[in-house]
């Protein structure tokens, strides 16, 4: 089943492009979604959900979109190209403790080269050199006995690029990194009645708002002090969890994690319990539907 965006972006992303030329792809495509959560709440005619769009385990199988808008540019493409060899993206979100931020970059770097020289199957051509949003470029003379990098780090270090940055919800930095899209929410389990009030995040009248991209994790202020991350979920992929739900991640563990997130190997669907960060759902949600 085709995602029922598609339709959105074939008749209203070059009319939006053209009256707001100077924001990208991804605003643009907000900008579309808006009009259809719209038209859904309007009534507006969509395709209709279908329950064989799960597979017999109950799981949502990825939708692709063949829109052209996918191929225009955006101003985060550098930090963002889905043929870079980094697989995820770790956002700093907090400036206030250089300290701090210095020691969790060594332990990463440690912890990649720790998991790499264990014959994990990554691209041997990355580089390590963390880079700002603007991307600048990395140096590929690099030493190559460097081992390869799992992750690139956005950490801005112009005023304005802080600021962008700064403190911002999972939601918004999904929405800067990754590229909307809609498909059917999950089929609540049986007996289990739809969320009400209804969010696109979970389910607006059977639809849900997801993102497609390189995994987010996010270094807030709480990371000054845990050493953690937000590991942020691009889809509610069990039926009461939400697009951009998180949790915590200690340094020594995102490596594994975020290379068994690529490959398919595991979800983040909290093993089904509500481990989720409440705070950062309901900031969340109030940001969706607060447009």
């Amino acid at each position: 089943m085709s995602s029922p965006f598609i339709p959105f972006v074939v008749r209203n992303y070059a009319e939006t492009r053209r009256r707001y030329p100077t924001e990208g792809r991804r605003r643009w495509k907000l900008r579309v979604a808006q009009q259809f959560w719209a038209a859904v709440g309007s009534g507006g005619a969509v395709y209709q959900p279908a329950g064989d769009v799960f597979d017999s385990q109950g799981a949502l199988p990825e939708l692709t979109s063949t829109a052209e808008s996918d191929s225009d540019s955006d101003s985060l493409d550098g930090v963002q190209t889905r043929d870079a060899p980094e697989l995820g993206l770790i956002v700093r979100t907090d400036f206030s403790d250089e300290p701090s931020w210095a020691a969790f970059c060594t332990h990463l770097q440690d912890s990649e080269q720790e998991f790499v020289l264990g014959n994990v199957d990554v691209d041997e051509n990355a580089s390590k050199q963390p880079d700002g949003i603007d991307d600048g470029g990395q140096d590929d003379s690099e030493d190559e006995d460097d081992p390869p990098a799992i992750f690139r780090i956005i950490n801005p270090s112009s005023p304005q690029e802080r600021e962008l940055l700064a403190n911002i919800s999972n939601l918004a930095a999904l929405r800067l990194l990754n590229d909307v899209d809609v498909r059917s929410s999950p089929i609540p389990p049986q007996g289990a009645k739809r969320i009400d009030p209804p969010n696109r995040l979970v389910d607006y009248c059977g639809w849900q708002e997801f993102y497609r991209g390189k995994n987010v994790w996010i270094y807030d202020t709480k990371s000054n002090t845990d050493q953690c991350v937000r590991v942020v979920s691009q889809s509610g992929d069990m039926y009461g969890t939400a697009t951009g739900d998180s949790w915590r991640a200690r340094v020594p563990y995102i490596c594994e994690l975020q290379v068994n997130l690529s490959s398919g190997a595991m979800r983040i669907d909290f093993g089904g319990l509500d481990r989720w960060d409440f705070n950062e759902r309901r900031r969340n949600m109030m940001e969706a539907e607060g447009e």
